[in-house]
């Protein structure tokens, strides 16, 4: 009796264990890598904000610039038709009430910012901002508190006396916990 046996196609256990332990090794030393891109990220991105803080105030100074009015605080500068911000000493204004900040803030960025009541509240839109002092204010994004070390803190600009010098508005990234 002659009996056609087919061959069977497919893995050997042996092969397939093999695959999987290569694997595991595979994931073992590159899930690391991946598991810190979102923390690289999200440092970027606080830093992005920095950069367009940076550049909404340029463009708002050279507004108030043009007006003459770099040298006042308080003062309420058109950034566009329709849009206006208030300034000290020519640069976004932090010293108002949080709500004008924010207002201020969300013309000047283009960008929605959600009210943080403490430093232990988490930002559960985008972005999140808190006042620190009179003059400084924390944006924090989401899914952080401004407890945490992955926020950036502004400070507006100020003059201690009507002859001293203007100090300048401060931008201090912190991205060591983002």
């Amino acid at each position: 009796m002659n009996i056609n046996m087919q061959k069977q196609n497919g893995f050997t256990l042996i092969e397939l264990v093999v695959v999987i332990i290569i694997l595991g090794i595979l994931a073992v030393t590159a899930a690391p890598k991946f598991i810190n891109l979102q923390t690289d990220a999200r440092a970027s991105t606080v830093n992005g904000v920095k950069g367009a803080l940076q550049s909404a105030n340029a463009l708002v100074y050279s507004k108030a610039a043009l007006k003459g009015l770099e040298k006042a605080e308080n003062q309420s500068v058109l950034i566009a038709t329709g849009v206006s911000v208030t300034t000290d000493f020519g640069y976004l204004d932090s010293s108002t009430t949080t709500d004008l900040l924010i207002t201020n803030l969300e013309k000047a960025m283009d960008m929605d910012f959600q009210t943080l009541a403490s430093n232990t509240v988490s930002v559960t839109d985008d972005w999140g901002l808190i006042r620190t002092d009179d003059t400084t204010f924390s944006i924090v994004p989401k899914g952080k508190t401004s407890a945490d070390a992955c926020r950036l803190d502004y400070t507006t600009s100020t003059q201690a006396s009507g002859t001293a010098p203007i100090v300048l508005p401060t931008y201090t990234a912190v991205v060591t916990d983002c």
